[in-house]
């Protein structure tokens, strides 16, 4: 049998992975990676490969940078060929990128079938370009692999043949669980550098922002820097920050440096996790940080008016700010008194959710 992963940006990376290596001790499984070139940057992607330890990608597509419709165009073409010459069994795609709707649709244009990895979720805002890959690719595919309950009720309710779901927990957390010990050993006497920037355990705000909705939009983006410098005289603030979101910001009036406000480049996965690890708080507006805050217990603030990942507010750490930065500073004063809530960690959030998928390919394909 031939499998087919495909990957374009800095999640999907974290989520192939465990996958990978599950799917590995299945020799009768030859796996191909198809990396589309979404993301392109070194910190964005090359390094991601180092760290999660992923070979290098059998294909790349070499996509880059592009609107909405110019990026899903070119992967859909390029990766046309590859499914003609390759002919796989399955493919897999991952998350609600541009690159797997842009895949999913061609597979199921050519009739070669589909698993969606991280099926199910919805933040029921169309507005949102995430929020469309993520149903069209679900309606497409062959397999869904649900990292929550709510991803099965949402598939059910839609209409998806019950026979297609398959719950298996969140594959995120498989890496995460990995790599955590080797993440750790970045901390020195409790004290972790990065770029110049000396950080103590417990003891800074971790930022990460890169949606359009936040930095594109001049006026709120200026709004949410000064709300992070505002909160910086609390405590340190070590924002990595993403190429979009840097880029914005050379577009806005730069106000007077704060010396605890750190803005650094974006980092590799073993740095951030272990930033993350020890964060009195994060700030983002990232799917899957929502998560693996949720898992490592750390208080989060999500920079959004909803979320797709509804456990994380029910079960977890998470809570949602929407736009309003006066109630960012607010939570936030409060969440670094001590006033949080420790959550619990999500059913089948143990570390096992690629062994499911792989057990449930085989099986599926009586191999």
């Amino acid at each position: 049998m031939k499998l087919v992963h495909v990957i374009g940006a800095r999640p999907n990376f974290i989520k192939v992975a465990p996958v990978y290596r599950a799917i590995e001790q299945y020799p009768q499984i030859r796996q191909i990676i198809v990396h589309t070139g979404q993301h392109y940057d070194f910190n964005m992607s090359d390094v991601f490969f180092q760290q999660l330890s992923l070979p290098v990608p059998d294909i790349n597509l070499g996509v880059g940078s592009g609107s909405h419709a110019v990026q899903t165009a070119q992967i859909m073409m390029r990766f046309e060929n590859v499914l003609l010459n390759e002919k796989p069994s399955l493919v897999l795609v991952y998350g609600d990128v541009n690159s797997t709707i842009a895949t999913a649709l061609v597979c199921a244009k050519l009739g070669f079938r589909v698993g969606h990895v991280e099926a199910g979720l919805r933040s029921f805002d169309r507005t949102m370009p995430e929020e469309i890959n993520r149903i069209l690719t679900d309606h497409v595919s062959d397999l869904l692999f649900t990292p929550s309950e709510d991803g099965d009720k949402n598939l059910t309710q839609e209409g998806i043949a019950p026979q297609k779901i398959h719950f298996v927990g969140n594959v995120m957390i498989d890496t995460l669980m990995r790599l955590l010990p080797a993440a750790l050993e970045r901390w020195q006497d409790g004290k972790f550098s990065l770029n110049g920037v000396s950080v103590e355990k417990d003891q800074y705000v971790l930022v990460t922002l890169h949606r359009p909705a936040n930095v594109d939009d001049p006026d709120m983006l200026k709004e949410i820097m000064a709300a992070l410098v505002d909160i910086s005289r609390d405590l340190p603030v070590i924002f990595p920050i993403h190429p979009r979101t840097k880029r914005r910001l050379e577009e806005i009036p730069r106000a007077p440096k704060e010396k605890r406000l750190h803005l650094v480049n974006p980092v590799g996965y073993l740095d951030f996790l272990a930033l993350q690890r020890y964060a009195k708080l994060i700030i983002t507006d990232s799917g899957g940080i929502q998560e693996e805050s949720t898992y490592l217990k750390v208080p989060c603030l999500t920079v959004r008016e909803n979320t797709e990942r509804p456990v994380t507010l029910a079960m977890g750490t998470n809570i949602l700010i929407g736009r309003d930065m006066a109630r960012l500073c607010t939570e936030s004063r409060r969440i670094l008194r001590g006033e949080k809530r420790l959550g619990q960690v999500p059913p089948l959030w143990d570390g096992h959710a690629a062994e499911r998928i792989a057990q449930i390919i085989v099986k599926k394909f009586e191999l």
